[in-house]
């Protein structure tokens, strides 16, 4: 009686083990036959970005694209975002899948038959705009993967909410968008989200490769914004002064000591960075105020309170040793919370991760201090954000243009894995909700 009762639960087994090799095998194909139609749209949106907020003309096509496949589509989500939703013809969880839409303030130089020349204004100057993130290719990617899983509508046990996003790279002080805003507008009910996945390409992994980290992934952000006062005076002169720029480099030196001296980097990493500073209109005037932007990354609210604590401290105690006041603002405009991939559903999602690039070509990455503000959807519901090979096979990552640079390029040759990827994440999670 043992050995039928064992016989039976293996074919149970290795009958729903050969129905989800089925499923795979649909994808892949249905994903190979629109691999170029993904291209063909990455290839539109990289030539016509448009920054935060003035997404129009891609919110536009991704609403056209969604309603000509069936599913129920909403756009002027959190200003120019789209929402579309596929409800599968068998009941089960509902997973969001999320693109992000915007370009960058950046003037593109790749020489590419679509490269941008697109100029807009931003902060009251006129910029060169691109897709320097690759947040084009996200958005194509997300409309192939909408295809795919509408073709098999019928066979989903769950519904799929594809959220395409504005704003990711953040918005002016006093503005609202992005993740945060759509939340805010309900994007994750109605219905309720039970589970989101999101990728990002990147420029300097190779084309194959998925790497993917449990926990702490992309670090919390905030940036600061930071007005130090003294006393004007002729440059010939500067014992007259309270010199803000002498007290504003002593400043900058200081504040690199939370790193070095208050930080456990054993346990998890931390940068502090001025990225502008501005003071003075001649070489011979000291100037009565400097100002300063910079930004701040760690891994959990106890550094991220540590830092904020510190930097306080240390930018209005040395302005006072210096004669002069200092004030910090921080956030200033901008505050992402970390990325932080759900362990037992990054465990569970992995043989899927593999099954779908190869054992081989799923690899665990270390942290990433860059920022994502898909970390606002993970606050409210349990989330796994992976990362996509989009350099050439066979580059130095190294010297690979990095993102948010003008040189930024992308193998489009990685797209077609990313829409298997979300895909089979969707379709292989379904049943281990039941």
């Amino acid at each position: 009686m043992k050995k039928i009762y064992i016989l039976f639960i293996l074919a149970i087994s290795t009958g729903a083990f050969a129905q989800k090799t089925e499923v795979k095998t649909a994808v892949s194909k249905k994903a190979d036959a629109i691999e170029q139609k993904v291209i063909s749209w990455r290839r539109d949106f990289h030539e016509h970005p448009e920054l935060g907020n003035s997404e129009v003309r891609t919110a536009g096509i991704i609403a056209k694209h969604l309603e000509s496949l069936g599913i129920k589509v909403t756009t002027g989500v959190a200003k120019t975002g789209v929402v579309g939703v596929l409800k599968g013809g068998k009941p089960g969880p509902v997973v969001a899948l999320r693109a992000d839409m915007d370009g960058l303030p950046v003037t593109e130089r790749v020489n590419i038959p679509f490269a941008s020349k697109v100029k807009a204004q931003y902060n009251g100057q006129e910029v060169g705009v691109m897709h320097a993130c690759g947040h084009d290719s996200h958005v194509a990617i997300l409309m192939g993967v909408a295809e795919v899983l509408a073709s098999m509508q019928k066979d989903i046990a769950g519904t799929v909410k594809f959220i395409f996003q504005p704003a990711e790279e953040g918005v002016s002080a006093g503005e609202e968008g992005g993740a945060a805003l759509m939340i805010k507008e309900g994007v994750l009910e109605n219905p309720k989200v039970d589970v989101i996945f999101g990728l990002h390409i990147n420029s300097q992994t190779e084309v194959g490769d998925v790497t993917y980290r449990p926990g702490g992934t992309m670090a919390a952000v905030n940036d600061m914004k930071i007005t130090v006062t003294g006393r004007q005076a002729h440059g010939a002169y500067p014992w007259s002064s309270i010199d803000p720029v002498v007290i504003s480099a002593q400043i900058i030196n200081n504040l690199q000591t939370i790193v070095s001296r208050n930080l456990d980097v054993t346990q998890n990493p931390g940068v502090v960075t001025i990225g502008a500073i501005n003071g003075g209109v001649r070489s011979n005037i000291i100037p009565e105020k400097v100002e300063m932007l910079g930004t701040v990354r760690n891994f959990s609210k106890e550094d991220e309170a540590m830092f904020i604590d510190r930097i306080k401290t240390i930018v209005t105690k040395t302005a006072e040793a210096g004669g002069g006041k200092a004030e910090v603002k921080i956030p200033y405009s901008n505050h992402y919370p970390v990325t932080f991939n759900n362990v037992a559903l990054t465990e569970k999602m992995l043989p899927s991760m593999q099954a779908t690039a190869g054992k081989d070509h799923v690899k665990l990455k270390p942290p990433v201090t860059g920022a994502e503000d898909f970390s606002f959807f993970q606050e409210k519901v349990p989330g796994l954000f992976v990362f996509l090979g989009g350099m050439p096979k066979g580059k130095d990552p190294l010297k690979s243009p990095s993102h948010h640079t003008p040189d930024f390029y992308l193998d489009e040759s990685g797209f077609v894995l990313g829409v298997k990827l979300l895909s089979n994440l969707t379709l292989d999670y379904m049943p281990m909700k039941k």
